[in-house]
């Protein structure tokens, strides 16, 4: 099966999880700098302190991305680094994104630039973060300056990577930074990026002289029941709520689904929050959506849950995660996105599965790896064979990195990282990759 010449190919990384240099040029602390040294919430105690140490390899790092064949080079820019404090530009931090730029564009790479990967700094978490409404206009004001200073040489924005995460991980599950557990600070945090998405949106479609494409990454999974009783198609409906639609549905409708309002009431005193024209400015029309995927999710009813439904027993292959290898689900998953919410183009930001790997005769034969990017691959190539108009396919992760609360534990890199030498290392999955996109095709079967 072909890609067209108009699908573009590319590999993800985030700020955080690479770049190290936690105090280098005038960066200051972001909130998974402070989150990391609690101890017991991230494994082993590791933290993002040097991580790849890209922010001082980044020229060695644009030549293995070059290896790889690939058009596009999706990375996030560190907050901390632009606005070290309360509004205070640090021309220095720009600096490394201007330098890996032109670094990429001199080796024919297109830089897809997201501005928020997780990594808010620490100063605006002690005014309130993003239950504090005034991070919509901070968030913005580091926006615009990014924008202004890179627009010319960027190939296209994203707002926020998965809210879902930031939001729900961060302020109700406290597994990621803040590291907080409340059910209502979940969904202003989350409203309030819906919100400031919105915001920068409009700032760079009224900008003059700029056609450069922007949109939104969120972390979709189809949801499948184990049976289909009535219990478990109401555990469906829920969890499809919670997981997808409490963002497709601001973003595209204009509106919260009111069925998953209901769930959410038990534990919201207030939902003023949202505040009168909040969700004209979150479904701001943008120029794609940028999709996530892993797997799906299965549940089954449980009455104990709040939310009634709890996951199910699946006896699917799984990733070093534990997640169902599921390229069907996904195919699933695009369907009912055409059908229900979008035209737009969609970007597959990040696709890819963790492993542990092991060296044999100096490489890393990590043939499960390789499965599941040709399989999903293939799926994206048999979609677009159906119309569904998937412009562009990016496989997380270019390198073995930081991987939040779990450390340097798992690997989902096509790269290997020698985290003590720094060396890097080409997987099979990597000489895969690189096949794939000097061929433009997968093979079928």
């Amino acid at each position: 099966m072909k890609f067209d010449s108009g699908f573009t190919f590319g590999t993800s990384t985030s700020s955080y999880q690479i770049e190290g240099a936690v105090s280098q040029d005038g960066r200051t602390p972001s909130i998974w700098d402070t989150f990391s040294r609690i101890p017991g919430k991230v494994m082993n105690a590791d933290n993002g302190d040097v991580a790849c140490d890209h922010y001082n390899r980044y020229k060695e790092d644009v030549q293995y991305i070059k290896e790889l064949g690939v058009e596009k080079y999706r990375f996030s820019i560190a907050w901390p680094r632009i606005f070290p404090r309360e509004g205070e530009y640090n021309p220095l931090g720009m600096d490394f994104y201007k330098r890996l730029i032109k670094e990429l564009i001199e080796n024919d790479i297109k830089p897809v630039v997201t501005l928020y990967h997780w990594d808010m700094p620490q100063w605006a978490y002690d005014k309130g973060g993003w239950l504090n409404r005034e991070s919509i206009q901070w968030f913005l004001d580091y926006a615009q300056v990014v924008i202004d200073e890179l627009d010319a040489d960027v190939d296209s924005w994203i707002t926020h990577n998965e809210p879902w995460c930031a939001a729900f991980l961060g302020y109700q599950t406290g597994v990621h930074a803040p590291g907080h557990a409340d059910v209502e600070e979940s969904l202003i945090a989350a409203h309030h990026m819906l919100v400031s998405h919105g915001e920068v949106v409009r700032y760079l479609k009224n900008k003059k002289q700029s056609d450069t494409p922007i949109g939104i990454t969120l972390n979709l999974s189809p949801i499948e029941t184990v049976s289909n009783d009535y219990n478990d198609l109401i555990a469906l409906t829920n969890a499809d709520g919670y997981q997808n639609r409490w963002f497709l549905d601001p973003i595209f409708k204009g509106d919260y689904p009111s069925d998953v309002i209901n769930l959410f009431s038990t534990f919201v005193n207030d939902f003023s929050f949202i505040q009168q024209g909040d969700l004209d400015i979150a479904s701001t029309p943008t120029d794609f959506l940028g999709i996530n995927y892993y797997s799906r999710g299965l549940v089954e009813f449980s009455s104990k849950d709040p939310f009634l439904y709890k996951a199910g027993f699946s006896d699917y292959e799984k990733t070093g995660m534990g997640w169902d290898i599921s390229p069907e689900a996904f195919k699933d998953l695009i369907y009912r996105l055409r059908e229900d919410y979008t035209t737009l183009p969609i970007v597959i930001t990040e696709n890819g599965a963790a492993y542990p790997d092991e060296f044999e005769h100096g490489e890393i034969h990590d043939v499960k790896r390789v499965d599941y990017i040709k399989k999903h691959l293939k799926a994206v190539a048999e979609l677009n064979t159906k119309g569904m108009n998937i412009s562009g396919y990016f496989v997380w992760s270019l390198f073995d990195n930081f991987e939040w609360a779990f450390g340097y534990d798992k690997r989902f890199g096509i790269i290997h990282v020698d985290f003590k030498t720094q060396k890097r290392t080409l997987k099979e999955s990597a000489k895969f990759y690189k096949d794939v996109v000097k061929s433009r095709s997968i093979e079928e079967g």
